[in-house]
């Protein structure tokens, strides 16, 4: 049942809320247990009323489309907010600039792209989640990273007070950047170069085959477990792995991709205590067996 407060709130919105919300089917790995409270913004004006009114009295974690998200068993005593689909429009501005919402799918805006004939956005169709995760941790492959496109970000802090941040204020690294943790995206430009639709198209298919040859699809994984440890080793992530850990190990149904051994995957029905122990067991033995610690690049909810 929603608190009177909450309840007050509902009436306040159009926008749906919940308590006691199940999140195991809102993350690829189908892993988790619920949350205190769930709201799902239908526009900017209900967010803000949101905030004003709870983002100081709740912990609040904001769900993309949960590629890269290992969320735990016990419920989340908090709230998680995922932005609504108005939130995943997309627009070009005269000058070749692409505004896209932060809840918009990148293979959506690497698709949008190619449409209107605006290259740089093709690696875009191999990152499975969306502009605001992209942003959030400077999402990348093959080479290029949201950092390179980047030229604004539409944010809002927790007050429910709304920013823009230029890129060049921004300081990116891999898989990260220096903003405030609790500031969620509302949208992002983008710029691209003008070029040939057929070669944009060529482009696409090259990187996707690419991708389906090295990384499993269609099955229950969240991306890259770990960061390639960029300042202790040559060798990549992957590559550690290989040499340090038994590969056919399991715990419980959490076992690790055959394809690559950097994708975790749960085989049938694992908990969060089985794959964060395999997570666990992975680092453990990279550490032992090279001395390198590796960070974990999935997101956990707990």
């Amino acid at each position: 049942m929603l608190s009177q407060e909450l309840k007050k709130f509902s009436n306040e919105v159009n926008s749906k809320i919940y308590s006691d919300y199940d999140l195991k089917k809102s993350n690829w790995f189908n892993i988790g247990g619920k949350t205190k409270i769930f709201f799902k913004p239908d526009n900017l004006p209900d967010l803000i009323l949101f905030l004003k009114r709870f983002g100081n009295k709740e912990k609040i974690h904001i769900l993309g489309a949960g590629s890269n998200t290992l969320i735990s068993d016990k419920t989340f005593d908090g709230a998680v907010i995922k932005l609504g689909k108005n939130f995943s429009n997309i627009s070009i501005l005269p000058n070749g600039v692409i505004v896209a919402g932060s809840a918009c799918l990148d293979k959506k805006l690497s698709d949008f792209a190619l449409e209107n004939e605006i290259g740089n956005f093709e690696f875009l169709a191999c990152i499975p989640g969306t502009v605001g995760g992209g942003l959030k941790m400077n999402a990348g492959c093959f080479n290029k990273e949201f950092k390179d496109i980047l030229i604004s970000i539409q944010a809002i802090d927790k007050e429910g007070k709304v920013l823009t941040i230029p890129a060049n204020k921004v300081i990116f690294e891999y898989r990260k950047n220096d903003l405030p943790n609790d500031l969620i995206f509302l949208s992002a430009s983008f710029k691209g170069t003008k070029k040939d639709k057929d070669k944009i198209k060529k482009k696409v298919f090259e990187l996707k085959n690419k991708k389906d040859n090295t990384q499993p699809t269609k099955i229950k994984t969240s991306g890259s477990t770990f960061k390639n440890p960029i300042n202790q080793s040559d060798k990549k992530v992957w590559q550690l792995i290989k040499e340090s850990v038994a590969l056919d190990i399991s715990f419980g149904d959490a076992c690790i991709s055959d394809k690559h051994c950097n994708f975790f995957v749960n085989k049938n029905n694992a908990s969060f205590e089985d794959m964060s122990k395999l997570i666990k067991f992975v680092q453990d033995e990279v550490q032992k067996k090279t001395g390198i610690i590796l960070e974990k690049e999935i997101k956990i909810l707990e």
